[in-house]
């Protein structure tokens, strides 16, 4: 009979205790973390290599753990009044909500399966909810084995600027590194494109990227506080008119900032 091999630091744990020997606990009891589950004769694939599958995309698009929990379903359109009206749109503030949530979900079940094609501009005051649908599109795109990358844009150009101060040995990322990935992942969502510092260096950067996204019709996302027009006097006529070529312009108005009526709402039910 062949001999067992019962590893020391489990005789270790059980040594004077009475009892059954305690084994390793898995974290996965359906395959044993081995990723297959055999059955008559033929092995599959145990579905917590699809949750890790899953959760290996979410870091690799850049969700925070806050983002990777957005999605149409809890985005509430209570918050938006169905009775102060839109300018914009000449709709209501909740039509207006209501359109832009529909254009959201669109988006998703189009680059479930395409490429190439317009993306959204999705504009409006500051708590309006755009990062919320900007998340929720991030969260179904991944969800559904998509490429794509989420990314704030002050951050990424803070981190554009960070190479300059590293050495190209230590094994960042380096410029061209960074901006190729944002210019090349299937589909990109630029979270704030607001009124920053915008420099000529910076102005540059993002025209670089707008404009290879819209050449090689990429989808894309960008939310922003700002209208175009008024976007244009902080990056200039040659990138916002790409914007318009490349993305949909939807309106996201709100009468108050979301996130102060749910810390009052928190508050109440206390």
């Amino acid at each position: 009979m062949e001999r067992i091999h019962i590893p020391a630091q489990l005789i270790m744990k059980n040594k004077g205790q009475e009892g059954p020997l305690e084994l390793p606990a898995y974290q996965c009891p359906l395959c044993q973390d081995r990723g297959l589950i055999l059955r008559d004769g033929r092995a599959y694939r145990c579905r917590c290599m699809q949750q890790k599958a899953w959760q290996n995309r979410l870091r690799a698009a850049n969700l925070a753990p806050q983002l990777s929990r957005y999605t149409f379903q809890n985005f509430d359109l209570k918050y938006y009044s169905r009775t102060l009206n839109d300018e914009l749109t000449g709709t209501t503030y909740y039509e207006s909500a209501r359109r832009c949530l529909e254009a959201a979900r669109r988006f998703v079940a189009t680059y479930r399966q395409e490429t190439r094609g317009r993306g959204l501009f999705i504009f409006g005051p500051v708590g309006s909810g755009k990062t919320f649908l900007a998340a929720a599109i991030a969260n179904a795109l991944t969800a559904a084995g998509r490429e794509v990358l989420f990314t704030v844009v002050p951050d990424l150009l803070d981190a554009i600027r960070a190479t300059y101060d590293r050495r190209p040995q230590d094994g960042s990322q380096t410029e061209l590194e960074l901006i190729d990935t944002a210019r090349k992942v299937a589909v990109l969502i630029l979270d704030d494109l607001g009124a920053h510092n915008y420099t000529e260096w910076t102005c540059n950067k993002i025209y670089s990227l707008i404009n290879y996204r819209l050449i090689n019709e990429l989808p894309t996302v960008v939310t922003s506080n700002l209208d175009l027009k008024a976007l244009e006097d902080y990056l200039g006529e040659r990138t916002t008119s790409r914007l318009v070529q490349l993305c949909q312009s939807y309106h996201l108005p709100v009468a108050e900032d979301i996130r102060c009526l749910i810390s009052r709402e928190g508050v109440t039910k206390k």
